[in-house]
């Protein structure tokens, strides 16, 4: 036997959780004379049993032991709580009686009960959790064989009994199952965990302890998950109410059942109601017609700060609209504190990850830092379902191996792996929540695929690639990137290209906003497109948001007869850029071929930062955007691309990708002749080739889309917003 130590409770690593694993540090291990995977014993109200590994280097030299909601349940203890802890020795489990706590196929699941279990030391009485794709499945440990603390073995036989029908068995969420939010949890537990266990804290300091907590924030990323762990931690009743399921026809029969709810939590306090969806019964007052609504936030304002005090009630209440909630409810003494569930960041998104592949057979070097780094914009429900949907595509590689009829092998079911392949294929399949009324399906266009223009994808990549890959970079030097890029020059020089290769080169979010769909008939409509537009980026991000077209939308403010519409969408496009609220890690590229019609507002430095002309191609980017074209077509010997760029002064790449779709035409229309069988097809198709003459006959028919006078423009607008990129064309313009 060891020397007892007193420790206190912290959360386990989201790794860790659902497998009985205690950490310690270190110099507490060598105190109770423990290795790693050694059986220890965690007492307080109740015993529990763990094995023990090192804790990690930032636990040392702290008196702290690492363990999950599970283990946190059976010990009768919460987080920051003393236990006294000690080595005890192995002791294998002949035989274990296993109820459920809800209906299971007991020949179906005992094998993978027994694999789960394997290993892990269990007593009677305790709960145990075994994790699942879907939810954990909670066992009660009703026997073992011999009596006290045994550990489950390759050969200790499992029996699995009926359910127990137990009343406070509802879903047990822990601390361990939320990832990704620990600054907001930490901000719930001291709100109303701490007033709930230790009231004693708030007497001595002479104030009231927090009477609600409002969390806001976009759909799935566990408003209602975090209401639910705190509840189950903090051994509180739990009142849910569903917004809606309130709303009666009768005349105060809605009151009268908000006034129950909170009688019957004063009786059983302490509790913890949970309102979801709060703005759809108390919306604001000004706003709402019926009658019903406002007799229901009346009645809620009274209840929750009226004449009679509320004892040990808290009321929690989730909302993805705050700004629709009634104002009054919105103060200290009614909703204490405001605390926002935003998206996760990539750190959150691995820990999410974590949790949800805890029960799944994850092949071996699958890295899950790979998935955080391309979930760009997912939430934690989001990720739920990219789990699920990896999941299913591992099952299907393995229907054909097994028969629906009969029970399949255990040697088929060892096999089954959800592999890096399947996490991939499922990512394709599922979109951000937050980005799915604009999603866009991102082109499959890499810097490669575009000829030349060198300096325009440099700053593009400095711009966008830099800030989202190395943001480190940029606090050392205590900087921040580009706000945005314009792209403006001749049409067809390949600027909406550039954007696609953006898109898909950075690996973020892609908004792509085609220039007048923004604008409406309605007063107001407009307006109100940029700014949901802007909202989802900020939700989604890192994102790129990209204009095209973007003339048609912020025209110089008085021109044209509609002024009074553009002028608007003109001042809140300027304000969402570089209003008050600052974006981050969101880049704005747009492209036009008329930016001197474009409101000078937006063209300085803080909105759009780097004007870039994307010219027409020199000769040597001419041969480039030729080789990208041809490469894959039959094209005779005696064609050369040094020949072609030169004939092809003045013509920009929608121009030269023309002339390489004609001459391929002008080729079929000498080869095809009607009543072609199919054998004759395919022998001509093998001797076919694009000969010289073709490129010749296609670059006379192919006329150049930008004139001479009209270059000259544009290099004229170029030098007007200083760009020295419009001087190397100047001597080539002369010349010709």
């Amino acid at each position: 036997m060891s020397e007892d130590i007193t420790v206190r409770v912290a959360e386990a690593n989201h790794r860790d959780a659902g497998r009985g694993i205690a950490r310690l540090p270190n110099a507490l291990m060598q105190t109770i004379d423990a290795r790693s995977g050694d059986i220890i014993e965690i007492r307080n109200k109740k015993n529990t049993y763990a094995r023990v590994y090192p804790a990690g280097l930032d636990d040392e030299g702290k008196n702290i032991i690492r363990i999950d909601g599970n283990l946190r349940g059976n010990a009768r203890v919460g987080i920051d709580d003393p236990v006294t802890v000690k080595r005890i020795l192995e002791k294998d489990a002949e035989k274990i009686t296993l109820a459920p706590t809800h209906p299971v196929l007991n020949e179906r699941i005992s094998r993978s009960v027994h694999l789960s279990l394997e290993g892990r030391p269990v007593d009677k009485g305790q709960r145990i959790r075994v994790e699942n794709i879907n939810n954990p499945l909670i066992f009660v440990v009703k026997a073992t064989k011999p009596h006290g603390p045994v550990v489950v073995t390759r050969t200790t036989k499992i029996e699995i009994v009926e359910p127990i029908a137990e009343t406070d068995m509802g879903e047990e969420v822990s601390y361990e199952d939320i990832g990704g939010l620990k600054r907001e949890l930490g901000l719930m537990r001291e709100m109303i965990e701490l007033p709930l266990r230790h009231p004693e804290l708030f007497d001595k300091l002479g104030v009231d302890p927090p009477k609600g907590v409002l969390l806001y924030g976009p759909p799935g990323t566990g408003k209602t998950m975090i209401a639910k762990a705190v509840a189950s931690e903090s051994e509180a009743n739990f009142i849910p109410i569903s917004g809606p399921e309130i709303i009666s026809k009768y005349y105060g029969e809605s009151e009268q059942k908000l006034r129950e709810i909170f009688e019957e939590a004063e009786k059983e306090g302490p509790t913890i109601i949970f309102i979801d969806e709060l703005d759809s019964i108390a919306p604001k007052r000004d706003d709402v017609v019926g009658e019903v609504e406002r007799r229901v936030v009346a009645q809620l304002l009274t209840l929750m700060d009226g004449l009679t005090s509320r004892g040990k009630v808290i009321v929690i209440a989730a909302t993805n609209r705050p700004n629709s909630i009634d104002q009054a409810l919105r103060r200290g003494g009614r909703f204490d504190r405001e605390i926002e569930i935003g998206i996760p960041d990539r750190g959150g998104r691995l820990q999410v990850l974590y949790v949800h592949t805890r029960g799944m057979p994850i092949e071996q070097g699958l890295n899950l830092e790979n998935i955080a780094d391309i979930t760009h914009g997912f939430v934690g429900a989001d990720l739920a379902s990219l789990c699920k949907e990896a999941a299913m595509h591992a099952l299907r590689r393995m229907l054909p191996l097994i028969s629906i009829e009969e029970e399949i092998p255990p040697e088929i079911m060892e096999t089954l792996e959800v592999t890096e392949t399947d996490f991939i294929e499922a990512h394709r399949n599922i979109e951000p929540s937050a980005l799915r009324e604009v999603f866009v399906e991102i082109p499959h266009v890499r810097w490669e695929d575009i000829g030349g223009l060198n300096k325009v994808k440099q700053e593009l990549i400095e711009a966008v690639e830099w800030p989202l890959k190395y943001p480190e970079m940029f606090t050392a030097l205590n900087t921040t990137p580009p706000r945005g890029i314009l792209l403006f020059g001749p049409p067809g020089t390949g600027k909406t290209l550039l954007a696609k290769a953006v898109a898909n080169e950075s690996e973020a979010n892609f908004i792509s906003i085609k220039g007048p769909e923004l604008l409406s008939k309605y007063v107001g409509e407009s307006e109100k497109a940029v700014r949901e537009t802007f909202r989802k980026a900020k939700q989604a991000a890192p994102t790129v948001v990209f204009f095209d077209e973007l003339d048609s939308m912020v025209p110089k403010r008085g021109m044209g007869s509609d002024q009074q519409a553009t002028e608007r969408v003109v001042s809140q496009i300027l304000t969402e850029i570089d209003g008050i609220e600052e974006l981050k890690d969101i880049v704005i590229v747009a492209a036009t071929n008329r930016p001197d019609i474009i409101d000078p507002a937006l063209l300085r430095p803080g909105r759009f930062d780097r004007l870039i002309y994307v010219r027409p191609p020199d000769k040597e980017e001419r041969a480039k955007i030729l080789d990208i074209h041809l490469s894959g077509k039959p094209i005779a010997e005696d064609v050369k691309l040094e020949e072609l760029a030169e004939l092809t002064e003045g013509y920009v790449g929608a121009d030269i990708e023309a002339i390489c779709r004609e001459a391929a035409m002008m080729t079929l229309r000498e080869i095809i002749r009607p009543g072609m069988t199919k054998d004759e097809v395919y022998e001509t198709v093998k001797n076919v080739v694009i000969q010289r003459s073709h490129f010749s006959t296609a670059i006379k028919r192919v006329r150049a889309s930008t004139s001479l006078d009209e270059m000259k423009r544009y290099d004229e607008t170029a030098r007007m917003f200083s760009n020295p990129d419009a001087d190397e064309n100047k001597d080539l313009r002369e010349k010709a």
